[in-house]
């Protein structure tokens, strides 16, 4: 576990420690001013930024899985949850994802995938992170919907035309999304 995911650890620690002092289960004698309510929820912000950074930046913590096959033999669905997963296309034709990620980290790498027509991909993140790599020769449309997180389109390029487009549609809820080529 690295320095980082440690401290995490612990902002989050304290502020659920802060949360059993306010609601009367433990009794510190902490004051109760304005942080009554901000500091708690600035400190698992804080905790969880870290816990996922952790993870993100720290290869050993990837687990390298074989690309799943949906029910449909084409979209495929990948889950993660208190881990970190990666999956990479090594060549295969790529159609369409659903990635979810709670309380851990999750990356798809298509920059080998073959993209042959438009396609989605729908991420839902719940305290954790995805990171999506795409191949230059498509086009990245984003949406999302998110609270307290967001998504970071690192895909910085003119619209080719007549090129494929990813869709990412992403749901996140203290957690995030980068794209990246």
């Amino acid at each position: 576990m690295s320095r980082r995911t440690i401290i995490g650890i612990i902002f989050i620690a304290a502020a659920l420690t802060k949360l059993a002092d306010m609601w009367g289960i433990v009794h510190l004698n902490w004051n109760h001013s304005w942080t009554e309510y901000f500091g708690p929820i600035l400190l698992l912000y804080i905790g969880a930024e870290l816990v996922i950074y952790g993870f993100g930046h720290n290869p050993s913590q990837w687990l390298k899985r074989p690309v799943p096959q949906g029910e449909d033999g084409k979209r495929i669905c990948c889950a993660v949850r208190l881990g970190a997963d990666e999956y990479v296309y090594r060549g295969e034709p790529f159609h369409g994802a659903r990635l979810d990620a709670f309380c851990g980290g999750l990356r798809l790498d298509l920059r080998e995938a073959v993209i042959s027509e438009d396609e989605e991909i729908d991420v839902r993140t719940y305290l954790g992170g995805v990171e999506i790599y795409v191949p230059n020769n498509v086009n990245v449309v984003v949406k999302s919907h998110s609270f307290i997180g967001g998504v970071d389109n690192l895909v910085s390029r003119n619209e080719i035309p007549n090129a494929p487009c990813l869709h990412i549609v992403a749901s996140n809820f203290l957690g995030g999304v980068t794209v990246r080529s």
